[in-house]
């Protein structure tokens, strides 16, 4: 696997979040939440992805459809 400098440092300040606030969840996505308010923008959710009968996705960019 390629080091990369930059994935390093995002998972290096997830994981100094996380720790901050005990690896909760809730905490961490309360947190977002108030600091989303406290900013003063608008945020636009995600809208949820829809799937078929046969279970495939339905609309979204091919980046939903990506196998991990």
């Amino acid at each position: 696997m390629i080091d990369d400098p930059i994935v390093a440092e995002v998972r290096a300040a997830r994981d100094r979040l996380a720790a901050r606030f005990d690896y909760d969840l809730e905490a961490i996505y309360r947190h977002v939440q108030a600091e989303e308010a406290r900013s003063g923008l608008t945020f636009v959710p995600i809208p949820t992805r829809r799937r078929s009968a046969d279970g495939a996705h339905k609309g979204g960019s091919r980046a939903d459809t990506h196998e991990a």
